[in-house]
């Protein structure tokens, strides 16, 4: 694969079942302390996959913007 075909097109992130329904159930921005300890790991995988980030005061996850798309 050459790199113009890598830019070119949309990498796409493989997500759990329990991850997409993450994203699907939740906003934009969610307040961790609002999540029990097993969303909380789910989160967590998804901060590791860069569907999430965490914000500056380490309170609330953010939805990156091409996470939103899928």
């Amino acid at each position: 694969m050459k790199i113009h075909q890598l830019l070119s097109s949309a990498l796409e992130i493989a997500l759990t079942n329990e991850e997409h329904e993450f994203v699907e159930q939740h906003d934009h921005t969610v307040k961790i302390s609002n999540l029990n300890d097993h969303d909380q790991r789910t989160a967590q995988n998804l901060v590791r996959k860069n569907v999430y980030k965490i914000s500056n005061d380490n309170n609330t996850l953010i939805k990156n913007s091409y996470a939103s798309d899928n």
